[in-house]
């Protein structure tokens, strides 16, 4: 039994959930249309975009042309290219700044259309050329409307509404960015007058950023050298230009940066030959004057089996020696170079110091480019010059190790060169003098030769200069437009349109803390039960039943009656004095209401009804019964004279508060409140009260009491001793749920008996389990209906 009343639990909740939404149909049908109203009007408006894409492939930097040094093996691996650093560079500020300038696109013109505005962005009707410097130009922001009056005349307006102004095309205007001139491109405007164009102009600064936020370039796969570049424009032409120009501009940048870095390289090689050649010159004279100041001239053979052991040994000291020179030079550009110079590359060295002169060069370029568009202000510009003095320290401390270590090479060489020399300390000393002559000038020759062969290379690398870019495919399209989709806009309008109005009902009904049906009062009173469901009434409806009423309104009444019979007489023997309580949590819940038409109804069935206003703080029983109750004020020739006055005085009589009244030919007799009492709580205390109920149960088949709201005094609670059936009245869509936890609590008390709800003002969709009343009863048909006469 107990899983069947749960399973009917569940699918009547489930049943009243699914007509929260069935209820309110036509917002599911309404808030879908408006939805596809709003996707056309989208779709209508939306200017279409065209994706222009481009292939291209990234050099590998790994091995650079300009590296006459690397037979020297200073570079290692450690700095190998990465793409990311290209795609940085590509899309860099500079760049698309430099992409606008070249093509114009800070100046916009549109032709005015009846829905949307179309961009003209070639063939122009006509030219504007403004007077102000390009400095001033490119900074600023300027919009105005062009009107065709004539071959010779145009009309100009700065609002789109505003009053055209004519003027001669080849005119100077003035304007808020000034002079500006307007040359025509066409001979004949005849098929142009009227149209209206608009034209904006816009600072380079901020188009350049507008097209580098829109820009996407990518690997076709991760680690692949090849990028596609991707731009969406509404003209497809134009989004092929740039990407065009970028790359094109991309190119020239590296290679101007290139060849700075081959200039630097070959100054330094320039430099350092004519140091050697004086050198080499010196020597040559010192071997001239030697051999001819002493005679000598053929001295080998005497030491020809000492010498063929040097050689070696010398053979390695002038490497060292090389190398020593070398790194002896790059020191002292390093110390004496100012700021953020190029400096020239060297592999000779070894431990990676060629790897870091590059790695330093490439970050002064990249400097150099962002303070193109920046300041040294900028954080970027602020990060790279702490690297580059980090990595100029760091060459500073690689050369210094370098040349330790080659001095420790060249001194371990010039001992054992000792060694050789002091066995021929024996020869002649002039043997020994034209020996050192001779080393220093095969020293200096090597190099000089060495350095001739360099600055050949360096040359030829600077002619053959190559972009760090190939365009694989120049910017193409495929055809249709990207973007929105419109059956993408109105699938998703049908499902927004569908989703709103659920998501809203559902948040109502999750977020709602009152009462509205008595599917919600069965869930939180549980087995209590409820006697009842009142319809609500209109403004216009009868507030009082009548006899044989066949409203809805008084049917609910009569069904509370016999819902309030049956639970009186399956709990009292007696047949008569059955006395109801009705009460509510606040006023205004209709207890009243029920009070007074409940007795009405119990009245016509030919039972004596006696109907007390207890009431006594906010009496409301006059508010029904005000007309009769001056009436019966004036035949018992007192004012007010009721329950208060009853309780208050004792030598008023039970017959002189109760008068009798005929309401639409039903009879009923009534107590009203009287008097707003100073102390209603003592009042109801009153022992006189539990004696006028006992008279008139003696008299009365049933006595209902219309009682104050029992959350707010506590006289409800002390009446509800006398009465065998309380009545709490809750309010649809005015009682909160939380409240109905005090009646359950004052029952478990003991405080109140035999309670029971009623509730009150619901919805005629809300009446029953998913039903409402009527069967027939004074139903209106539409005006469509018809019905045959039975």
């Amino acid at each position: 039994m107990e899983e069947t009343r749960k399973e009917f639990s569940f699918t009547t909740q489930f049943k009243e959930s699914l007509r929260n939404y069935t209820r309110q149909t036509k917002w599911f049908i309404i808030t879908p249309i408006i939805g596809l109203i709003t996707a056309y009007i989208i779709v209508r408006y939306d200017v279409p975009q065209y994706l222009a894409q481009a292939s291209i492939k990234v050099r590998n930097n790994e091995s650079s042309e300009f590296d006459v040094f690397s037979d020297l093996d200073i570079l290692s691996d450690e700095g190998s290219y990465a793409i990311e650093d290209e795609i940085l560079g590509l899309s860099s500020q500079g760049n698309f700044m430099e992409v606008v300038k070249n093509l114009g696109l800070n100046l916009k013109v549109f032709g005015l259309g009846q829905v949307i505005d179309s961009e003209i962005y070639k063939n122009r009707p006509f030219t504007v050329n403004f007077i102000a410097p390009d400095s001033i130009i490119n900074q600023s922001n300027y919009t105005f409307f062009i009107r065709i009056s004539s071959n010779e005349t145009f009309g100009l307006a700065n609002k789109y509404d505003g009053d055209y102004k004519v003027y001669k095309f080849g005119s100077s205007v003035e304007t808020p960015v000034g002079g500006m001139v307007i040359t025509p491109n066409y001979s004949d405007y005849s098929s142009l007058y009227g149209n209206r164009y608009r034209v904006e102009l816009r600072s380079v600064f901020f188009t350049a950023y507008s097209y580098r936020n829109r820009m996407q370039i990518l690997p076709v796969q991760p680690g692949s050298s090849v990028l596609d570049v991707f731009l969406a424009d509404p003209v497809l032409q134009k989004g092929k230009d740039i990407i065009n120009e970028l790359v094109r501009v991309h190119n020239v940048s590296t290679i101007n940066a290139k060849r700075i870095t081959a200039d630097r390289t070959s100054d330094f090689i320039d430099q350092r030959i004519i140091s050697i050649y004086s050198d080499l010159s010196a020597v040559d004279s010192t071997a001239e004057d030697f051999k001819s100041d002493r005679r000598v001239t053929d001295i080998g053979s005497q030491s020809a089996l000492n010498m063929s052991e040097g050689v070696e040994v010398e053979s390695q000291l002038q490497g060292v020696q090389i190398q020593l020179e070398m790194a002896r030079s790059l020191k002292g550009i390093v110390e004496t170079s100012q700021g953020n110079d190029i400096l020239p590359t060297l592999e000779e060295l070894g431990g990676g110091i060629a790897e870091a002169t590059t790695t330093y060069n490439s970050l002064v370029e990249q400097r150099r480019r962002i303070l193109e568009s920046s300041s040294e202000s900028n954080p970027m510009v602020r990060s790279l010059d702490q690297s580059l003095q980090t990595l100029r320290q760091n060459i500073e401390s690689s050369l210094n190790s370098a040349t330790n270590n080659l001095n420790l090479q060249a001194n371990s060489l010039s001992q054992r060169m000792a060694t050789i020399n002091s066995r021929l300390y024996s020869a002649p000393r002039n043997e020994r003098t034209l020996r050192d002559i001779t080393r220093r000038q095969e020293t200096k020759e090597a190099l000089y030769l060495y350095l001739l062969q360099k600055r050949e290379e360096s040359q030829i690398a600077f002619a053959s200069t190559e972009p760090n870019i190939i365009v694989i495919d120049s910017a193409y399209s495929l055809g249709g437009t990207v973007g929105l989709d419109p059956k993408l806009i109105y699938l998703a309008a049908i499902f927004l349109g569908m989703l709103i109005p659920f998501g809203i009902i559902y948040i109502n009904d999750l977020l709602d803390t009152k009462i509205h049906s008595k599917i919600d009062l069965e869930r939180i009173v549980g087995d209590v039960p409820i006697l009842g469901e009142l319809p609500k009434l209109g403004k216009k409806d009868r507030k009082l039943v009548r006899l044989k009423d066949r409203s809805t309104f008084a049917e609910a009444i009569r069904i509370l009656r016999t819902n309030l019979d049956y639970v009186l007489s399956d709990k009292l023997k007696k047949t008569t004095g059955k006395t109801v309580l009705i009460t509510s949590s606040i006023s205004g819940e209709g207890k009243t209401l029920i009070a007074s038409n409940l007795a009405l109804i119990i009245a016509t069935s030919n039972k004596k009804v006696l109907l007390i206003g207890a009431d006594i703080r906010n009496p409301s029983l006059g508010n029904f019964y005000g007309k009769l109750k001056k009436e019966a004020d004036r035949e018992m020739g007192s004012q007010n004279k009721g329950l208060t006055e009853y309780l208050h005085n004792k030598s008023i009589g039970l017959n002189e508060i109760v008068s009798s009244h005929e309401i639409e030919g039903i009879s009923v007799d009534v107590i009203f409140s009287g008097k707003i009492p100073p102390n209603p709580a003592e009042l109801i205390l009153s022992e006189r009260l539990g004696y006028l109920f006992d008279k008139v149960s003696e008299k009365y088949d049933y006595i209902i009491i219309d009682s104050a709201p029992m959350m707010l005094v506590a006289d409800t609670i002390s009446i509800a001793k006398y009465a065998d059936q309380t009545l709490y009245v809750t309010k649809a869509a005015y009682t909160e749920k939380r409240v109905i936890d005090y009646p359950i609590k004052v029952k478990k008390e003991g405080k109140i008996t035999n309670l029971a709800f009623i509730v009150n003002n619901v919805k005629a969709a809300d009446l029953g389990y998913g039903g409402s009343y009527g069967y027939g009863y004074n139903k209106k048909k539409k005006w469509w209906q018809f019905r045959k006469a039975s």
